[in-house]
């Protein structure tokens, strides 16, 4: 096939690979991996999967080694990069809170404002947006590229701040560390090259990506549930139930009886279930879905 036809996809690796590939088997494409290959199979003879770093892909979009991929929000602002943000992906299974970029000291140090960090030294992994953000605050300060292990700089004594990514500050607690300032919230995007949006099958072709994936995501919060209910009883458990549409209903062979079935989501299950056994709802069956569109 000519390589004009084919879409290339980054696949983030690291944190996100997994969830990623999970993600896209349940939108129906499926990547298999290769051990010490960067190059992963897919099912889909008009894609193309490179395995990248997040923190790179935004780069390798712009240039437009890759038609497609999935980033942070982070990583586009930190290379500045000139893509296009087809949308936001919210990986609900990973995360209950958002990934924040904060700004964090020793416990027992004096800063209480970003202000108070006035001539310090900041290490962290997001150098360039963390030297603009204090730039933009007029707050002189030297920043320092961290490799890893950035907590561990400020116990150290190796610099008098970090910046550095969390969700629930757990990590940073346990360092000895004080947060006294949110800089950045980030979540997934899928992005494109600019050239291959203007590309008609491309651009088809990523729209139906993004539909299917956001499909996926949005089943990874809800359940199908299918029930047998009493004609009698329909009425009061039709006003129970919740649901995206009108329930789908169907008569029984078993005369006064109808099959009902809906989709809900996942966090009222629980509760729901026992209601319906008190009404005297049987045949409660639940099962998980791959998208819902």
């Amino acid at each position: 096939m000519d390589r004009s036809s084919i879409l290339k996809l980054g696949v983030p690796k690291g944190s996100l690979q997994d969830a990623t590939i999970k993600l896209f088997e349940n939108s129906g494409w499926k990547i298999k991996l290769h051990d010490r290959n960067y190059f992963p199979d897919i099912n889909d003879p008009e894609i193309q999967c490179s395995l990248c770093r997040a923190q790179e892909m935004p780069v390798y979009i712009e240039d437009g080694t890759l038609d497609v991929g999935l980033t942070g929000k982070d990583w586009i602002l930190e290379n500045e990069a000139e893509v296009l943000t087809v949308s936001e992906l919210v990986y609900s299974k990973t995360s209950n809170r958002p990934a924040r970029w904060v700004l964090a000291v020793a416990g027992n140090s004096p800063y209480q404002r970003p202000e108070d960090l006035a001539g310090k030294k900041i290490a962290t992994e997001l150098e360039h947006f963390t030297r603009t953000y204090f730039q933009n605050a007029e707050i002189p300060v030297e920043v320092e590229f961290s490799w890893g292990a950035t907590e561990a700089k400020v116990v150290s004594g190796l610099a008098d701040a970090i910046v550095e990514v969390t969700e629930t500050g757990t990590t940073i607690k346990a360092h000895g560390l004080r947060i006294i300032a949110e800089l950045l919230v980030t979540s997934t995007r899928l992005i494109a090259n600019k050239n291959a949006w203007e590309e008609p099958w491309k651009k088809k072709k990523i729209q139906q990506m993004n539909v299917l994936l956001q499909g996926a995501l949005r089943a990874e919060k809800m359940v199908g549930l299918k029930m047998n209910v009493r004609e009698s009883d329909l009425e009061v458990v039709l006003n129970l139930l919740p649901s995206i549409t009108s329930p789908t209903m169907a008569g029984l062979r078993q005369k006064g009886w109808v099959s009902i079935e809906i989709v809900v989501d996942e966090n009222i299950v629980r509760d729901l279930v026992p209601e319906l056994m008190i009404i005297g709802v049987e045949g409660i069956i639940e099962y998980p879905l791959n998208k819902v569109i």
